[in-house]
């Protein structure tokens, strides 16, 4: 999945989205992958939208029950 370098965030360093299959790819910081689904393209649009996308993701997706996630490597992210 290619991924987006995102610019000044403290906890985000790049994010990627497959509509196809609903998943959010985030590399954080500390390198680690982590792959978040059912993202719907709406959610996508709203979370590059946000004006600090550590909290909309922490307020809108780590949290939330009705979101899978799983960790990856960069193998397995298709990058």
């Amino acid at each position: 999945m290619n991924r987006l370098t995102i610019e000044g965030s403290s906890n985000i360093a790049e994010m990627g989205y497959d509509e196809e299959i609903m998943t959010l790819e985030i590399k954080f910081h500390s390198q680690m992958i982590y792959q978040y689904w059912p993202i719907t393209q709406a959610g996508w649009e709203s979370l590059m939208k946000a004006e600090s996308k550590g909290s909309y993701f922490a307020k809108h997706i780590r949290n939330n029950s009705q979101i899978n996630y799983k960790r990856v490597d960069e193998m397995q992210s298709g990058k």
